[in-house]
């Protein structure tokens, strides 16, 4: 059984665990070629090939305050559709809730992050987009195995109880 984390971006970063959370792979992928949509296929491409049959899969979800929105949108979007296309099931973390399970505050600069993380659970690398997906397949392992399972923090069972229910959305109303 695997926990696979996606962080969805231009540099997207990809790891996957095991049940003890022993690190089975964790790598930055770029997709080939410079030119978009080709880049963004090979990018999504190389993602799935990674995939197997019962893997638990965590995604970042869309960060609204983005630079790059649409083509991030269209990466994120597009592994999506790869995932679901392909019969995986997988969870979304907002980029706050991937923040609180590392750090305990969904408002951690990305700069602080990667302490948090090498401080919580030992892992470093150079990219903070494999930092994220770390913690994302770290998201994954507890969700599916149980938090009560995996951690005493108050705050990480907070996030996958929030994951598994999602307050519902409330409409704007209109000015008139």
């Amino acid at each position: 059984m695997r926990f696979v984390g996606i962080d969805p971006s231009t540099k997207t970063g990809l790891v996957a665990v095991d049940a003890y959370g022993t690190i089975l792979k964790a790598k930055e992928l770029t997709g080939a070629g410079s030119e978009d949509p080709y880049r963004m296929i090979t990018l999504i491409d190389e993602v799935m090939s990674f995939m197997q049959r019962g893997d638990t899969i965590c995604i970042e979800g869309f960060g609204f305050a983005s630079q790059q929105a649409i083509q991030l949108g269209g990466i994120g979007w597009g592994l999506r559709m790869a995932l679901t296309r392909k019969g995986f099931n997988y969870i979304e973390a907002s980029p706050s809730q991937l923040k609180k399970y590392a750090s305990g505050k969904g408002n951690t600069p990305k700069n602080q992050l990667a302490v948090h993380v090498y401080k919580s659970f030992g892992f470093e690398h150079r990219s903070d987009n494999v930092i994220d997906a770390y913690v994302l397949a770290e998201i994954a392992r507890c969700f599916s195995i149980g938090p009560e399972r995996i951690t005493k923090l108050k705050y990480q069972h907070d996030v996958i109880d929030a994951i598994r229910n999602p307050k519902p959305k409330t409409k704007k109303k209109k000015k008139a």
